[in-house]
């Protein structure tokens, strides 16, 4: 199961094109050192960089995070593990990646429901 239990307890993942390395650590629950340790490690994460080297992530950038940390932080697997396994499943996505994407997207819709209409 690649959606574990406390990533539900993550904030929501708001509706910006770019994210900076700071706002994600705080998204994700993990320290920006890790991040870009993790870049190095991962293939699927390449942050769009900036004057002064400055990174900026995208969405895609933030659940491919998120995922990263569920596979080593509550799975348990290496990083050599958690890499082959993001390799294996860009190959070949998994059902319950797509529906906690659409789960995700259910929900952060539903809360601009609310700003946009707030009495009902």
């Amino acid at each position: 199961m690649l959606e574990p239990s406390h990533n539900n307890e993550l904030p929501a993942i708001p509706g910006k094109r770019y994210f900076t390395i700071g706002e994600v650590s705080e998204l994700c629950a993990v320290k920006p050192h890790v991040l870009r340790y993790w870049e190095q490690e991962f293939p699927q994460l390449k942050p769009v960089k900036r004057r002064g080297n400055r990174r900026y992530y995208q969405r895609e950038d933030v659940l491919t995070i998120r995922q990263i940390r569920t596979l080593l932080y509550d799975q348990g697997y290496t990083i050599g593990g958690a890499r082959q396994r993001m390799t294996t499943e860009e190959s070949a996505p998994q059902q319950l990646d797509m529906q906690a994407v659409i789960k995700e997207t259910i929900e952060e819709l539903e809360d601009v429901l609310k700003v946009l209409a707030p009495g009902k």
